[in-house]
C-alpha cells in the first residue's frame, strides 16, 4: 500500500526506441529538457521542448512540452499530409499551427476522477487550426462547418490523414468536447492482424476535391485500344488484317535466304527479281525464297519490298 504508482512500460521504451533511431532531429527547435516525474503516474523519461517543426520550417503557437514519438510523428503527418493539402487547395504552405495543449497532467476530457490523458504522458497534442505563408488563418472551430469549400475540405482532408499517422484522432462531431480542435495522440489500443488499432471519430467519407489549376476542359476519357488485326479477319481488301507468314500461332520464320522467287504479279511487269541480303539490305537482280507458312503457297514482292500472299483473304 506503500508503494508509488509507475508508468507503463511501453511508455518509456517508445521514447528509448525513438531516440535510437534517430526519429527527432534535436536543434534549436527542438530541446531535450529534465526528466518529469509526476505527480501520480504523469511525466516523461526524456522531453522534449519544442517550438516549431520540420527543422523550424512549421512553428507552434506556443512552446509545448511532447514525447519524442509524438514529435516523430507530427512531423511525418505534416510533411506527408499537411503541407501537400495546403499546397494544393491554398496555393502555399502552413506556416504555423496553432496548439491548444500539448502535456498536461489531467484527466481525459478534464473530467475529475476519470482515466488520464495521453496529454498526461506528453503523448498527445490539441490544434485549434494552421496559419498559411500569407498570414491566412484557418481555425477548426469557425473553417470545419463555416469555412469556404476548400478551408472545410482541408480540415476533413488533415483529420482523415491524420488516421494514418496516430492512434487516435478526434475532431467536431466526435463528441462535444472536441467541437474546436483537432486532438491527436498515440494511445496503445492494442494490436490486430491488420496492425495497430486506431480511434478516429468522425470518420470522413467525402472530401471536396482541390481547386482547379487552369482554365482548360477535362480531357476526354481514354477509350481501350481495340486490336484491328483480330477485329474481322474476313474482311475483304484490308490485307493488314489477314492471318499471314508472320501469325502469332507459328514460330518465328527463319532468315529469308537467296533463292528463286516467282515473277511479279499485275501486268506482266518485267521488274528483275529482289532478294535480301546477309545485311538485311535489298538486292535488285538476285533471285531469293520465302518463307513457307500455313495457307501461303505463292506470292510476290512489291514496290516497296512488302510480301503480297496470293489467293482470297478467307483463304
Amino acid at each position: 500500500m506503500f508503494e508509488r504508482p509507475q508508468r507503463a512500460a511501453w511508455r518509456e521504451a517508445a521514447e528509448k526506441a525513438c531516440f535510437a533511431r534517430r526519429g527527432v532531429k534535436l536543434s534549436a527547435y527542438i530541446q531535450q529538457s529534465k526528466p518529469i516525474d509526476g505527480p501520480s503516474i504523469c511525466g516523461l523519461t526524456m522531453p522534449l521542448r519544442t517550438t516549431a517543426l520540420l527543422d523550424g520550417a512549421v512553428t507552434l503557437s506556443s512552446t509545448q512540452t511532447l514525447g519524442c514519438p509524438m514529435t516523430e510523428a507530427l512531423e511525418q503527418w505534416i510533411q506527408a499530409v499537411v503541407q501537400p493539402s495546403a499546397m494544393a487547395r491554398f496555393g502555399q504552405p502552413v506556416a504555423q499551427i496553432d496548439s491548444m495543449g500539448a502535456y498536461s497532467c489531467r484527466p481525459i476530457n478534464n473530467t475529475a476522477g476519470g482515466k488520464l490523458s495521453e496529454h498526461a504522458y506528453g503523448n498527445a497534442i490539441d490544434i485549434g487550426g494552421f496559419r498559411l505563408a500569407d498570414g491566412r488563418k484557418i481555425t477548426v472551430v469557425q473553417g470545419w462547418t463555416r469555412g469556404d469549400p476548400q478551408e472545410q475540405a482541408f480540415l476533413r482532408e488533415v483529420h482523415a490523414g491524420a488516421c494514418e499517422h496516430f492512434t487516435t484522432v478526434l475532431g467536431p462531431g466526435s463528441n462535444a468536447f472536441h467541437y474546436n480542435h483537432i486532438h491527436v495522440d498515440l494511445a496503445m489500443h492494442g494490436s490486430s492482424s491488420r496492425g495497430l488499432r486506431r480511434y478516429c471519430r468522425p470518420i470522413i467519407k467525402d472530401i471536396a476535391p482541390p481547386p482547379r489549376q487552369d482554365n482548360l476542359p477535362d480531357p476526354p476519357e481514354l477509350e481501350p485500344e481495340i486490336d484491328i488485326s483480330r477485329n474481322n479477319p474476313n474482311a475483304r481488301n484490308a490485307l493488314a488484317l489477314a492471318r499471314g507468314p508472320y501469325s502469332e500461332q507459328q514460330a518465328a520464320p527463319a532468315p529469308i535466304s537467296r533463292g528463286a522467287l516467282p515473277p511479279m504479279s499485275g501486268g506482266g511487269s518485267s521488274r528483275p527479281p529482289r532478294s535480301i541480303n546477309s545485311i538485311g539490305e535489298l538486292d535488285v537482280g538476285a533471285p531469293m525464297t520465302v518463307p513457307q507458312a500455313s495457307r501461303v503457297e505463292r506470292g510476290s514482292i512489291r514496290d516497296d519490298g512488302a510480301f503480297v500472299p496470293e489467293g482470297e483473304l478467307g483463304d
